[in-house]
């Protein structure tokens, strides 16, 4: 299995002069999880080279032992400290897709061509993605094949609202991530905030939050295992 992660390369929080970036726990759980299951794995970034980690995922209140394996392990930082640029890579290359979140992506992925054809590829070559936490939010101008938003009449979560207000971050954000599948025709649901909650609806899987990243990752593997069955 050779899996594709996503990451975002913009590291400005709107106009707070504070940073941002891909959110360690995102990348984290679901890189040992796809590991551990054997996957070959290659990290691109829209500007390639380091990505920018926020600054606050990488705080005690937010380290598990997941960051903490992910930070002690040399090979894994110097992959992601020579991320590939997205324009570089091509769906054929690759089983799957995985997105971290982070507000990064809000920014730069939601908006990138590039990345908006490569999921628009992946799904038409039957291959599953997964995005979590803001993630999903780069679905925004990702269309099916028939011209309609991917998200359309499809079951998907989220960064919630709520969530994003407990943060204090609702009114720096471009776009607020439940509000942006609900207007697209996305089937939203969510659990409790900052619990696990992973909606998987077809090649599409969606969770909540950081802490939903490795049940994504889990139910990404067992869909490729599945989708390479079929």
């Amino acid at each position: 299995m050779k899996v594709l992660i996503v990451l975002t390369s913009h590291d400005e929080l709107g106009s707070t002069g504070r940073k941002t970036g891909f959110w360690l726990e995102e990348l984290a759980a679901p890189y040992y999880t796809f590991k551990d299951a054997g996957a070959e794995i290659v990290l691109a970034s829209p500007k390639g080279g380091q990505p920018p980690l926020d600054p606050k995922s990488n705080e005690p209140d937010f380290q598990t032992e997941l960051t903490r394996r992910f930070e002690a392990d040399a090979a894994a930082n110097a992959q992601l400290a020579n991320t590939v640029r997205l324009d570089s890579v091509s769906q054929a290359d690759f089983d799957t897709v995985f997105y971290p979140g982070g507000h990064g992506p809000l920014w730069d992925l939601a908006e990138d061509t590039h990345s908006i054809a490569l999921i628009e590829s992946f799904i038409t070559a039957g291959k599953p993605v997964a995005l979590v936490c803001h993630a999903p939010g780069v679905l925004r101008h990702v269309k099916a094949a028939n011209g309609n938003p991917l998200v359309q009449g499809r079951k998907v979560t989220g960064f919630t609202n709520s969530e994003e207000e407990g943060v204090g971050l609702t009114h720096i954000v471009p776009f607020l991530v439940e509000d942006e599948l609900k207007a697209a025709g996305g089937l939203y649901s969510k659990g409790p905030d900052w619990g696990s909650y992973v909606v998987s609806d077809g090649l599409l899987i969606t969770g909540q939050n950081p802490a939903s990243s490795a049940e994504a990752a889990a139910v990404l593997v067992a869909q490729v295992e599945k989708t390479a069955k079929a």
